[in-house]
């Protein structure tokens, strides 16, 4: 049975943890390695890694820092950042990996996930869309970290996607990323009437209330966070964190309503 999941994420520059905002004025927040041994002890749902480098400089995955990351990671684990090919997905998963995203590689060949989800499965192939609001409504999709805008339509490449073998689908939102007001409930109502993929929802989350209201409008469904996990209070101090067990039951139990 499909279940609704908190999912932290982390962005990877220069091998070092940082944060954006709006996917930009990225801040260094310190070592990857630490954090994933953090979100293990505080038992999170999974896991999600983005080299946010990779696709913009056209570089080769780091495997060695993908090894290093899913050895230690004891939850599900997904990275993305740099993946073009099928060769390139079946050597992160053979690290211990469990899911690749794929991002600007669905605007260059989107076939690349049909080829992936025929050698290892549907589950283990996630598509990233980020995502920006137009000045006169609707949404645009961008690839290579917010700079690059495509010309496919939001709802329809989510369509072309499931059908093409896509396990979940993660749309990132850019206006919201690291502001921490709040969901773009409008973007994710869309995604999710127009699929039946697992989707899960990036950007903007400002707290345990709003991760418990998004899975009781749209659960099952994931809600991941970046700056919530990784910042505290108003002047933004680096503080690693996750719900523990009797937090996520209240936001979980705001679901079940």
């Amino acid at each position: 049975m499909l279940r609704s999941r908190i999912i932290p994420v982390l962005l990877v520059r220069n091998k070092g943890l940082v944060k954006t905002t709006k996917f930009g004025d990225d801040k260094y927040v310190g070592d990857p390695i630490n954090a994933v041994r953090i979100f293990n002890e505080k038992e999170a749902d999974e896991l999600t890694v983005f080299d946010i480098d990779a696709s913009v400089n056209e570089s080769e995955p780091d495997y060695k820092m993908i090894e290093n990351l899913a050895s230690e990671c004891r939850m599900p684990l997904c990275y993305g950042g740099g993946v073009k090919t099928l060769q390139q997905a079946l050597n992160i998963l053979s690290l211990g990996v469990e899911k690749v995203a794929l991002s600007s590689a669905l605007i260059s060949n989107p076939s690349l996930v049909n080829d992936i989800a025929a050698q290892v499965g549907n589950q283990s192939v996630v598509a990233v869309l980020d995502v920006k609001k137009r000045l006169l409504g609707g949404y645009k999709v961008f690839t290579h970290n917010g700079k690059k805008a495509s010309n496919v339509d939001l709802v329809d490449f989510c369509k072309d996607l499931e059908v093409r073998g896509v396990g979940e689908i993660v749309i990132n939102s850019i206006d919201r990323d690291g502001t921490m007001q709040g969901y773009d409930k409008a973007l994710i109502k869309k995604v999710k009437e127009a699929v039946n993929v697992p989707v899960t929802l990036c950007g903007g989350a400002s707290d345990h209330a709003d991760l418990g209201q998004t899975i009781a409008e749209f659960g099952p469904i994931g809600v991941a966070a970046g700056s919530l996990f990784v910042f505290k209070g108003k002047y933004r101090a680096v503080l690693i964190s996750y719900p523990n067990s009797n937090d996520k039951e209240k936001i979980f139990s705001e679901g079940q309503k």
